[in-house]
C-alpha cells in the first residue's frame, strides 16, 4: 500500500515550503505531498508572507538566504501574528547563526545540504506534538490563571493583563509544561525530549532551552518578571512558582472565554 494511504491523518495538515532554489521546492513538494500533506510553495520572502496570510499553513519550512526578504525577516513578520512552527533551512553552520534563529522564534533548523528523509521525520514529530496539544488530548483543559497571566489551554492562547501575547510553538510548549506542574522543576532534558523528540541535534544542546526560556521571560515581562514567576533551578532546569493566585477554571466555567 502506498505510504500516503497509511498517513491519511496528514491530510489535515498543510505546509508552506519557502526556498529560492526550484530543485529544493520540487523535491519537498513531491515528498511531503506523497505522505499526505498539503504543500504550498514560495520562492522568496515577500511571496512567502502573501501565501502565509492567505493559506494559514500548520508549519513553515523556511530558507534563510533568499531575495527580496530573507528568512529572518519572514520569521520576524510571522511571529508578530502567529506561533506556527518554523523549521529553518540554513547553509550557515555557525552556532551563532543558529542561536539568532532560535531567538527570533525558529522552532527547529537543518543545515544544508540536508536529508529529505530526516526533514520529513522532524516535520512529523513537530506536527504530532502539535496535535497532542489539541483540547481532546489535554491533561489540563480550561483556563489557567496566575495573577495577570491567563493561559487558555483549549484555544492555546496566552494573555497578559488582558492583552494577547503571541508565543512560538516551543515557547508555548515550555509555558504549558511549567504550568501543568506548578512548583515542580522540569529539567532541560525532559523539555528537550518532549518538544523535539528524536531530533538528536536539538536535544544534544541544553542551551536551546535557555534561549527559549529567555525569550519567554521577555514576552511575559513587567510585573511577572518582578514576582519571579519562573524560577531557575541551577544545573537542572526551571520551575513555575506556585502561589495563591494560581487556579484552573474548568472548560465552560465563567471566565474561561479569555
Amino acid at each position: 500500500m502506498p505510504e500516503s494511504m497509511n498517513n491519511l491523518s496528514n491530510v489535515q495538515h498543510s505546509i508552506l515550503v519557502v526556498d529560492d532554489e526550484p530543485s529544493i521546492q520540487q523535491i519537498l513538494d513531491i515528498r511531503l505531498s506523497m505522505i499526505g500533506y498539503k504543500v504550498f510553495t514560495a520562492a522568496d520572502g515577500v511571496e512567502a508572507l502573501e501565501v502565509f496570510k492567505c493559506r494559514h499553513p500548520d508549519l513553515i519550512i523556511l530558507d534563510v538566504m533568499m531575495p527580496n526578504l530573507d528568512g529572518y525577516g519572514v520569521c520576524q513578520a510571522v511571529r508578530k501574528i502567529s506561533r506556527v512552527p518554523i523549521i529553518m533551512l540554513t547553509a550557515l553552520s555557525d552556532v551563532g547563526d543558529r542561536i539568532t534563529g532560535l531567538e527570533m522564534g525558529v522552532d527547529d533548523y537543518m543545515v544544508k545540504p540536508f536529508s529529505p528523509k530526516e526533514l520529513e521525520s522532524r516535520v512529523r514529530g513537530i506536527l504530532r506534538r502539535l496535535d497532542a496539544l489539541k483540547p481532546t488530548n489535554y491533561q489540563i483543559a480550561g483556563v489557567i490563571k496566575m495573577g495577570s497571566l491567563q493561559i487558555d489551554t483549549n484555544k492555546q492562547q496566552v494573555y497578559l493583563d488582558g492583552e494577547r501575547i503571541f508565543l512560538t510553538y516551543v515557547e508555548y510548549r515550555l509555558l504549558e509544561l511549567l504550568a501543568s506542574r506548578p512548583g515542580k522543576t522540569i529539567s532541560r532534558q525532559e523539555f528537550l525530549q518532549k518538544t523535539w523528540g528524536d531530533n538528536k541535534e536539538a536535544i544534544a544542546n541544553p542551551r536551546t532551552v535557555d534561549v527559549h526560556m529567555s525569550h519567554l521571560r521577555k514576552k511575559l515581562k513587567t510585573d511577572l518578571e518582578k514576582s519571579e514567576l519562573f524560577q531557575t533551578v541551577h544545573g537542572i532546569g526551571y520551575a513555575l512558582k506556585y502561589d495563591q493566585s494560581y487556579r484552573l477554571v474548568a472548560t465552560g466555567d465563567d471566565g474561561a472565554d479569555g
